[in-house]
């Protein structure tokens, strides 16, 4: 076992580099490569890492790049170049998430009775179906981030779908909390439950608020601080320091710090042309914090979840593709996006990791203790399947779009 924190991530980022390298050769995105190789490393397989290294002593890697990536995802927000595809951002991002909801959500409800460990006993009831599938549904909605710019970011993907696709990511996030607080809102009214969630109509935008005011102080002390660098190197120093003061200031007042470092993001790419800057100074910084990030995600990978509620977890995985697929129609039937959007953006959406994890444990204390781990294994592995088959989903849909050369 190895339990040296500086030693494992040392590792990570060498082999990281030789998986993505390798998932290259078999016209595979990099992000497939990285994942392989954390979980050979995770303590399902090879027991390389301790359970306590994954989940304690490396966690400041996922909250490092998660503010990275949340940064970088807020300043392809330029309102100068989406302009023209706002609209359709905001009645897809909308469409979207009710898609992926409504579709999970119901699907969930009529075959619940059908799978084993609610088919029978205390379970088998009408109001716990629909407790399970408005909570799942509700997570559903969620589209992970990181996972999406690794792949944009490597195919050097540009253009309007692509355009649309990071605006849509952009607001999905503070849309799935909305929706997953309301539905724990429904959960406990159905179930009775009264162990938390007491003022969760008021929560949601509470976070969100506190979010947005500490990621645009965040971005105004950036822009301010930046303009007395006087070397682009140290403008670096100036970048990381506030992205992980958001972060760490997120988790004290309770915000989210995905849509904090989303929103300095946003302040900063629209202050003033030539701010670009802010951004490039991360570039260097990007194959190394993306094999870290998935590296790790790949060694929190439980194989065992799969053979409990692995057909459970297949469903899901369906469904929810199936739900996104049908609302980023809707959305672009609505909005007269391109038919290239309309056949390729649902698919472009599948990636799920963070956040989804995030909320199923959060939601799991609403259920009977059974129930609420059956809930939790089976989200967490359809989350793992995902992870394998999203990165690639999404580089065939690029490339279909046309916002990647052949080469």
């Amino acid at each position: 076992m190895i339990e040296n924190p500086l030693l494992t991530t040392g590792l990570l980022l060498f082999f990281g580099y030789w998986g993505g390298r390798l998932a290259n050769k078999l016209h595979l995105p990099r992000v497939s490569g990285y994942l392989i190789v954390g979980v050979m490393f995770s303590p399902s397989i090879f027991h390389l890492l301790t359970v306590d290294t994954v989940n304690q002593r490396l966690h400041f890697i996922t909250e490092v790049a998660l503010s990275i990536i949340a940064f970088n995802i807020g300043g392809s927000l330029d309102l100068r170049s989406i302009r023209s595809v706002v609209h359709q951002i905001g009645w897809i991002t909308l469409s979207q998430a009710v898609g992926a909801f409504v579709v999970t959500g119901g699907a969930v409800f009529i075959c619940l009775r059908f799978f084993p460990g609610f088919s029978q006993g205390s379970l088998s009831t009408t109001a716990m179906y629909l407790s399970v599938a408005l909570v799942i549904g509700a997570i559903s909605a969620a589209t992970a981030p990181g996972a999406v710019l690794a792949v944009v970011s490597e195919a050097g993907a540009r253009g309007e779908f692509t355009n649309i696709l990071l605006g849509v990511i952009a607001l999905d996030d503070a849309l799935t909390v909305v929706f997953f607080s309301i539905a724990g809102v429904m959960t406990q009214a159905i179930l009775g439950v009264d162990k938390i969630f007491g003022n969760m109509v008021l929560m949601p935008f509470i976070e969100i608020g506190l979010s947005v005011l500490l990621g645009g102080a965040g971005g105004y002390v950036m822009s301010f601080t930046g303009r007395h660098v006087e070397r682009k190197e140290a403008l670096l120093m100036v970048v990381l320091g506030v992205l992980f003061c958001i972060t760490s200031i997120s988790s004290i007042i309770h915000a989210s710090s995905i849509l904090s470092n989303m929103v300095a993001g946003f302040v900063i790419v629209n202050q003033a042309p030539g701010l670009q800057t802010y951004f490039r100074v991360l570039e260097y910084l990007e194959d190394a914090v993306f094999g870290l990030f998935f590296t790790l995600a790949g060694a929190h990978m439980d194989i065992s979840i799969l053979e409990t509620t692995g057909f459970l977890a297949i469903f899901l995985l369906i469904v929810r593709m199936v739900g996104k697929q049908i609302g980023v129609w809707i959305g672009a039937r609505i909005s007269r996006a391109s038919n290239t959007v309309s056949r390729y953006l649902g698919l472009a959406l599948f990636p799920q990791a963070g956040v989804t994890i995030g909320l199923v444990l959060l939601a799991q204390d609403l259920f009977p203790e059974l129930a609420g781990r059956i809930v939790v294994n089976a989200v967490i592995g359809s989350v793992m399947l995902n992870e394998f088959i999203a990165p690639v989903l999404l580089h065939h849909c690029l490339k279909k779009a046309g916002q990647i050369s052949d080469g």
